[in-house]
């Protein structure tokens, strides 16, 4: 899943060098959170006009970890 999300950032920004994932364990409500670090100059990239682009991230990542049973958030920071 990790490898997933970086890959489609990658794609998106103009540092690639700079995407970072760090993943915290599950929550009590049974939830993996996966904070997404870029560059200062491509937080816009990802985010998208309106978040059009990182609600795009965060449904197919949701998508992507229904598949394997499992509940995920993304948060951008």
């Amino acid at each position: 899943m990790k490898d997933l999300l970086v890959s489609i950032v990658k794609g998106l920004v103009e540092q690639p060098d700079s995407v970072d994932v760090t993943v915290d364990e599950k929550n009590e409500e049974g939830i993996t959170v996966y904070h997404l670090h870029v560059a200062e100059d491509d937080m816009g990239r990802v985010i998208g006009r309106q978040g059009r682009i990182a609600k795009a991230i965060r449904t197919v990542m949701r998508a992507a970890a229904a598949r394997n049973e499992e509940k995920i958030q993304v948060e951008i920071d």
